[in-house]
């Protein structure tokens, strides 16, 4: 029955008890993801229940509370301008995307199961990707009809024998399933152009903020690392070929990465657009790329630019007017040449269609066994491929209905199948199955489970509902053979009154929780937020010191102009391909500048800051209200004075002008507002856990970038220099100590005992190791149960380090060949203590990235 808005809401009514009223029945023989068989709210709505109604709040729970947030949802999908396309023979144009207002809940021991299940699945793809493409061994003992492969249009011929860059046919992979009494069962593949990671981050967005305070309590997992290593596995795509003479490189200096969509008529064309600009690559149709001499490249104003990565959003089929289908106009001439001269990575390969054909499911258990020698987690709905008369006897038999699904891709203009026609008798369809038997398969009738959903009722008010409900999640390859998991996924609930799942038949989309017991989630941010601080303070510093180095560059000589100009690529401060500062300083300091004020910018000062502000906002319950704004202020105001100083008003020395003393003060402002953050995370936070996070990142990053900054010091030869030794006294901010200790001096060992043996300085490098290894020892032991040798074993203590005298020592070059070795094994070891915390404390939630994706 409807909810009243007018409800009994006295103290002694429990939130989980008043929502479990107020939700409606689901319809019998469907797993209810609300409530037990008993009536009682299962464990996690009964907790999010309460979080909503903390404290005896429970008007939070009213109807009318309840319909302003799914009103707040509303206008935040149209302010955001997410839509969905449907195509013109369903009634044609753009809609609103739907999204429901209650989550939709999974418990952590599921997920477990869910996780595990998923990444076999991906592996056992991609190994059957590989053999079907290259020996052919399941065909050969017939663990996989020929038919069903060779009759499929998703097998591409003229990829046979194709071997993908470091052999990874698929890069993700998305796996639809539903629930039930019995469990986890999987629906669906999805391998060839997987869709919805896109829509799940949206979603995610939107709805953690309706329920900020029980997403935070109940430490839902995070998705975005996985998008992170999406990013990254494209990144390092293991490529054979270079670019030829004649055309650019990015601006990155790494891997051209695109993403290729059919474009704007498209269904999911949002999506398409939000993945480009989230993960920083460049939207483009098949129109903007062409081939030449088996390599792609994107058409630009400034000329061809060499495309080393293609993450697809098209079709197998369309993707090439050459070897595919000749009517494509949305292809690239050429692509799949180009894919075998090992010039471009095509990510998922073409080719991969046949696995997403439901009549598979029947074959993969035994194909499991062959290839990986498992047994599946996940179990699939029960299929019968009637391309085997044996197969189609047998669901004959034992059915008297089914779901009559598509072996293949519907042609247009043919009749819809599957789910969403229900339940079709089988004796209306023995004639036709007869006909064409290898294009139908039998599906077994599995009933989806409901999950609670808001409906409106119009007036204000509304109820809890349910409607039936399909997960999909996602796998992403790590690169290495192994597989990641997005913990959450793109949850599907069907129209009202319907059973089958289908967003162009009206379904709606809900946000996906996995909940957790750990406390990753904080942790993970507050230990970046550490890193970000300290980073952003460090490469402040360094700009100031370029520019001003730049400024007296009579006093500059080559091994510190070599030293500037190796630390701003290193930290992405100019472009990979900035003439040196020897070669020449006027354009050196232009793209420096440009750099700074480019808010797009995938690395360097405003990147940092981005990042830093992002961790800060997932942990803005530990910062006081100064210190947040403080955070936000560095970000806001340095964009602001560097768009002002990179390009001034009535500037008449065109395009690339600045104004010098503009650029220097606005560097100064920041570097006032760094310090202020510094001060706050070391005075203003308790001394707890939180905080020990905090200290643990701000110190490894403070290890690695003065190890940095000394090493290229020695050797780009600018140590042994006035002006080299006074720019690493600066970097190191230890000017004024160092001249009131060692006035007059400029030789190697007072620099070493100040910079790296002094145990009270901030920046000495073995008292920063010390603090960092007490701090390690104060963490509890990790979240994975292992034994693991300590964190602070990882490091050693000052006293088994290099003395003065040995780091002090010359070779017969005179170069101090110890203390550069030093620095390198203390930068290594930064990075593998990092990678460790993440293993221990983070891998359930993935490994933070040092890239612009919070």
């Amino acid at each position: 029955m409807p909810l009243q808005s007018s409800l009994p809401l006295d103290g002694s009514d429990s939130p989980a008890a008043m929502a479990g009223r107020l939700a409606l029945p689901v319809p019998d023989g469907h797993l209810d993801e609300l409530r037990l068989p008993d009536g009682t709210l299962r464990a996690p709505w009964a907790r999010f229940f309460s979080e909503l109604g903390e404290q005896g709040d429970l008007g939070s729970l009213s109807p009318d509370a309840l319909a302003a947030r799914a009103a707040a949802v509303a206008r935040q999908i149209r302010d955001n301008g997410v839509t969905y396309n449907v195509y013109a023979d369903q009634g044609g144009g753009a809609r609103a995307w739907q999204l429901e207002l209650l989550p939709f809940l999974i418990a952590e021991e599921d997920w477990a199961v869910i996780e595990r299940g998923a990444a076999q699945r991906a592996t056992l793809a991609n190994a059957i990707m590989a053999d079907i493409y290259g020996p052919q061994t399941l065909l050969t003992r017939g663990l996989l009809p020929p038919g069903l492969v060779y009759g499929h249009p998703g097998y591409m011929r003229p990829l046979k024998g194709y071997q993908p860059p470091g052999g990874s046919f698929l890069q993700t992979m998305a796996i639809d399933l539903v629930h039930t009494d019995d469990g986890w069962t999987v629906i669906a593949h999805r391998t060839e152009t997987p869709s919805g990671m896109g829509y799940a981050l949206e979603n995610r967005l939107i709805i953690s903020g309706q329920f900020a305070d029980a997403f935070r309590e109940m430490r839902v997992r995070r998705l975005p690392p996985a998008f992170a290593q999406l990013i990254s596995t494209l990144a390092h795509a293991p490529l054979v070929a270079g670019a030829d003479e004649g055309a650019s490189l990015p601006s990155s200096g790494g891997l051209h990465i695109v993403l290729l969509s059919p474009g704007p008529f498209n269904e999911t064309y949002f999506e398409h657009t939000f993945l480009a600009r989230y993960l920083g690559i460049t939207l483009v149709e098949g129109k903007d790329l062409t081939v030449r001499n088996d390599m792609v490249y994107l058409k630009t104003f400034g000329g061809l630019e060499r495309v080393d990565v293609i993450l697809r959003r098209l079709d197998d089929v369309f993707c090439d007017p050459l070897e595919l289908r000749s009517d494509s106009t949305i292809g690239v001439p050429g692509l799949l040449e180009a894919m075998r001269a090992g010039n471009v990575m095509v990510s998922n390969v073409p080719g991969a269609g046949f696995l997403e054909s439901p009549a598979i499911h029947g074959f993969l258990p035994g194909i499991a066994r062959a290839l990986l020698d498992e047994t599946l987690i996940l179990p699939a709905v029960s299929s019968w491929w009637c391309g085997e008369a044996a197969a189609q006897e047998e669901a004959m038999a034992t059915l008297s209905e089914a779901f009559v699904m598509p072996t293949y891709p519907r042609v247009p203009g043919e009749p819809r199948l599957g789910m969403e026609r229900g339940l079709q008798p089988l004796e209306d369809w023995r004639a036709r199955i007869a006909e064409t038997p290898d294009r139908y398969t039998l599906q077994a009738p599995l009933p989806l489970s409901h999950t609670p959903c808001w409906e409106p009722d119009g007036r204000g008010g509304g109820r809890i509902g349910s409607r039936a409900a399909m997960l999909r999640v996602f796998a992403i390859a790590d690169g290495n053979g192994g597989w990641q998991v997005m913990p959450g996924g793109f949850m599907r609930l069907a129209p009202p009154r319907l059973e089958a799942v289908s967003m162009q038949l009206g379904g709606t989309s809900a946000d996906t929780w996995v909940l957790s017991s750990q406390t990753s989630g904080a942790a993970e941010n507050l230990y970046w937020a550490g890193r970000y601080a300290e980073r952003a303070e460090n490469t402040v510093r360094l700009c100031r010191q370029i520019l001003g180095s730049i400024e007296s560059n009579d006093e500059t000589d080559d091994g510190t102009l070599n030293m500037i100009g190796q630390l701003a690529q290193w930290f992405g401060l100019v472009p990979a391909q900035t003439p040196s500062p020897q070669a020449s300083l006027r354009v050196f300091e232009r793209s420096l500048v440009s750099a700074l004020a480019d808010p797009s910018g995938s690395a360097g000062v405003v990147q940092t800051l981005a990042s830093h502000a992002r961790a800060a906002n997932e942990i803005r319950n530990r910062l006081s209200n100064d210190h947040w704004r403080t955070i936000l202020a560095a970000r806001n105001d340095f964009h602001d004075a560097m768009a002002a100083a990179a390009c001034p008003a009535g500037s008449a020395s065109g395009e690339g002008a600045y104004d010098r003393s503009r650029v220097l003060v606005a560097l100064e402002q920041l570097s006032m507002q760094l310090g202020a953050i510094s001060g706050a995370q070391g005075d203003r936070m308790s001394r707890d856990e939180a905080w020990r996070l905090v200290f643990i990142g701000r110190h490894i990053e403070r290890v690695s970038t003065l190890a940095l900054f000394l090493e290229v010091a020695e050797r780009s030869g600018a140590l042994r220099s006035r002006s080299g030794f006074d720019l690493l006294l600066h970097l190191f901010d230890s000017t004024l100590t160092y001249r009131s200790l060692f006035p007059g001096r400029t030789d190697v060992p007072a620099l070493v005992d100040l910079l790296v043996l002094d145990a009270t300085n901030p920046r000495g490098l073995y008292g920063v190791l010390d603090r960092l290894r007490e701090k390690l020892v104060q963490l509890p032991t990790g979240a994975t149960g292992q034994a693991r040798v300590p964190l602070a074993e990882l490091l050693p203590p000052a006293s088994a380090l290099p003395s003065r005298t040995v780091l002090c020592a010359t070779d017969d070059e005179g170069r101090h060949a110890t203390l550069a070795a030093l620095c390198d094994q203390l930068g290594a070891r930064m990075a593998k203590l990092s990678d460790e915390i993440g293993g221990r404390y983070f891998s359930h939630a993935g490994v933070a990235p040092e890239t612009d994706l919070p």
